[in-house]
């Protein structure tokens, strides 16, 4: 009875959402249901006209995911991005080498060409403004490694002029910068490291540290000028011992330079037990930990895979889970199937602003995990 009360007396603080609605339709429609008798009816009016509020909200949001796996862009690429809402996102090109840097560098500057009418190159936060106005995509450059500096730091002004905007200085394994997650050594930044961090931050590349190991990431946060970011990864007090996760101290000193935490949609990421105790509520739960450590204003979404999703893009246990079983550290602990089947999809975000809206949060603070938080971090990083 009580829980029916609050929830007509928020049915009828949506007006505001609903200028055409008068607060005597309201009435009229508080007069009609009897709370005993329609409980069922009152709630599952709430929910549709919340969803609807919310829907509205994610049409007008800046929605700006922190990572995209790219690779076999195609036509279903494009389907998927039309229906997901994006204003932007980061994508993770080739690392290898400095020319196949440049090459996949060289192969997304023609797609964007060819596609001016849909996709927009990122170099700056105007151009997610750009795009969010214009009804296009920004899509900022950058690498999940640093492999493709090989020996240069000169190498980095190629690649910042080619467009680059972020590079993640290591990833699981040891390069010459550093130390990753699941490397046996944990001995933060090399002088290598620390220099290119330098020209990093002269440049105005966005320092990432995902994949860093814990050193290294303490490292990263410490010598850089400007905030680095985890642009995907997930709290390690919910999900612990995970190489991956980030502790309470390391979100912390990362949002206290200005830096942003990008929640990862990967689902065998979040936690255990994949559709019995992680679903997408615990992709929330971690959201509701960032928050609560780093501030509203320093945690955003990322996916970690296709637009499209894992199994739209034919994720098999063959082809997916068996070869990172040999990829990656038993510490990985790779599931099967590894989605979260409502993120697994390109309006995953509309689903996560849902549940944000319904546990409590201002329209402004979703709009700021949407991509506000993003668009505010590439302002203070990005020079030009």
């Amino acid at each position: 009875m009580e829980q029916t009360r609050r929830n007509l007396v928020k049915l009828l603080s949506l007006g505001a959402f609903f200028p055409k609605q008068t607060l005597g339709a309201f009435n009229s429609i508080l007069e009609s249901l009897n709370v005993d008798a329609n409980h069922n009816l009152s709630n599952g009016l709430l929910s549709n006209i919340s969803d609807n509020k919310i829907e509205e909200l994610y049409k007008k949001a800046m929605v700006i995911d922190g990572l995209v796996i790219p690779k076999g862009w195609n036509q279903d690429s494009f389907d998927a991005l039309a229906k997901s809402g994006y204003s932007g996102f980061s994508t993770s090109l080739l690392s290898g080498n400095l020319k196949s840097a440049l090459n996949n560098i060289a192969e997304w500057d023609n797609r964007i060409k060819n596609n001016s009418d849909v996709l927009i190159k990122a170099t700056t936060a105007n151009d997610f403004i750009r795009a969010k106005k214009e009804n296009k995509t920004a899509v900022l450059y950058g690498f999940q490694n640093a492999t493709m500096m090989e020996k240069s730091i000169k190498n980095l002004d190629t690649l910042y002029n080619a467009g680059t905007r972020w590079i993640q200085l290591t990833y699981n394994q040891r390069n010459l910068l550093g130390d990753g997650s699941t490397e046996r050594t944990d001995c933060g930044l090399s002088d290598f490291g620390i220099e290119a961090v330098e020209r990093m931050n002269e440049l105005g590349i966005i320092i990432d540290l995902s994949h860093c190991g814990k050193e290294t990431t303490n490292d990263g946060i410490k010598f850089s000028k400007t905030g680095a970011c985890f642009n995907h990864t997930m709290c390690e007090s919910l999900y612990k011992n995970h190489p991956r996760a980030k502790p309470d101290s390391q979100i912390k000193a990362m949002a206290d330079k200005g830096g942003i935490m990008g929640v990862i949609c990967l689902g065998y990421m979040i936690g255990p037990e994949l559709g019995t105790k992680t679903t997408i509520e615990t992709y929330v739960d971690h959201i509701d930990h960032a928050v609560k450590i780093a501030g509203i204003d320093h945690v955003g979404v990322a996916a970690d895979f296709a637009i499209q999703g894992l199994q739209a893009t034919g994720a098999t246990r063959e082809n997916w889970y068996e070869p990172r079983l040999t990829r990656f550290k038993p510490s990985y602990k790779v599931q099967w199937p590894p989605w979260i089947p409502e993120l697994d999809k390109p309006d995953r975000y509309l689903q996560v602003a849902k549940i944000l809206d319904k546990r409590g949060y201002s329209t402004g603070d979703i709009e700021k995990i949407l991509g506000l938080n993003w668009l505010r971090y590439f302002k203070e990083t990005l020079k030009s």
